[in-house]
């Protein structure tokens, strides 16, 4: 499977985004030939610029209707009659139906009725598409994103003077991992957040790859403090399934007892937490006390935190990020004197019968529970050999 990882460290746009792809191997002949059926009259160009010292891409779109604004169902015509490919249409009409919603929501108007404005002129048109074709020219299986530096202070749209992020990129961009760091201006636009949301599977530390290509695209200016660069990473996967981006909630706890702590572990469970767990610890003056430690995914975190406070008795608790990783792993279902039982098989070899399978047979036959899990056990290897 081959990844593209999007380091947003100083923001990301649909420029910027079309310019690393190209800077790190998309053909810019078969970019550029493909957002030419698009019918927009533009021309697109893609030129060496350097930005605080580092070689990157800038993609510039000039000519076309610039200042014409558009309707989300003409936008998606025009895509369909383009002749990217299928997956490249697919994508680059979904980004758009994100960024229309955003807009749609905070403007509060049907989506139907959004006039996209700037977005709808030809080099947002361009962005967006260019960058769906550039993933298609490079093979992209999957794309992640990093933490996004959204940027700060204020930005001027056709509505006036806005605080960054925009009102639609804050929108694009709840529940995802962000920050602000840098020049106070508007680091990521809401084409930039709707092409990394749409488009990433997840967002947080760079997934386990084997790198074979690097890519800059530049910004418009160029900062004293960073470079105004996306930086993209393109390889293949380092055969681990499962590399997200997780929560850890914790909160030591000196005063509650065993009943109310089992409780809030049911309810934490209950409400998405991945896993919870109690362990004993010693805090300050020697009082033996229980550390419960919660894995969650980032978008759950605040609720989660908030049950902790609402079903125990700490007064506040730890948060932070960690990086997740998994053997990829298949399930395999075998036959015991017992019933059928699954088997979950890591890629290592390694393998355990599924307990609640056990436990359910052990219960209906009346069966100790570690004879069963031998008899699945025994019925694997059997199986396997």
């Amino acid at each position: 499977m081959r990844l593209c990882y999007l380091h947003a460290f100083s923001g990301i746009s649909g420029d910027m985004t079309v310019g690393a792809l190209a800077d790190a191997g998309a053909d810019a002949a078969a970019l550029t030939e493909g957002l030419g059926s698009l019918g927009t009259g533009a021309t697109f160009t893609l030129e060496a610029a350097n930005r605080r010292g580092l070689a990157a891409m800038k993609f510039r779109v000039e000519g076309g209707e610039q200042r014409k604004h558009r309707h989300l169902p003409q936008i998606l015509k025009m895509i369909e009659a383009s002749a990217l490919p299928d997956r490249a249409k697919q994508n680059a009409s979904n980004v758009f139906q994100q960024l229309a919603g955003a807009e749609a929501h905070v403007h509060g108007v049907a989506i139907e009725k959004v006039h996209f404005h700037e977005v709808g002129a030809v080099d947002s048109i361009a962005d967006i598409a260019g960058s769906c074709l550039a993933l298609e020219l490079l093979a992209v299986d999957a794309v992640y994103c990093s933490p996004v530096n959204v940027g700060g202070g204020t930005v001027e749209t056709e509505h006036g003077t806005l605080p960054v992020p925009a009102p639609a990129t804050a929108r694009l961009l709840a529940g995802k991992p962000v920050y602000s760091r840098g020049p106070q201006l508007e680091l990521t636009t809401p084409t930039g957040a709707a092409l990394a949301v749409t488009l990433a599977r997840d967002f947080g530390a760079l997934p386990p790859m084997r790198i074979r290509a690097t890519g800059h695209g530049a910004g418009d200016r160029d900062f004293p403090e960073q470079a105004n660069v996306l930086r993209v990473l393109i390889g293949e996967d380092a055969r681990v399934t499962e590399s997200v981006t997780v929560a850890v909630i914790e909160a030591n706890i000196d005063d509650a007892t065993p009943e109310v702590l089992g409780y809030a572990m049911e309810r934490l469970l209950d409400r998405g937490a991945l896993d919870v767990t109690l362990a004993p610890v010693f805090m300050k003056k020697n009082r033996p006390a229980t550390m419960i430690s919660i894995i969650a995914r980032p978008e759950d975190q605040e609720e989660l935190a908030q049950l902790v406070m609402a079903e125990t008795t700490t007064l506040g608790v730890r948060m932070h990020l960690a990086e997740r990783r998994v053997q990829e792993r298949r399930i395999v279902e075998v036959q015991t004197p017992h019933g059928p039982i699954r088997v979950k098989v890591a890629a290592s070899g390694a393998f355990a019968p599924e307990y609640e399978d056990c436990r359910q047979a052990a219960l209906a036959s009346g069966t100790p529970l570690p004879q069963v899990l031998a008899a699945a056990s025994h019925a694997y290897l059997k199986n396997s050999r």
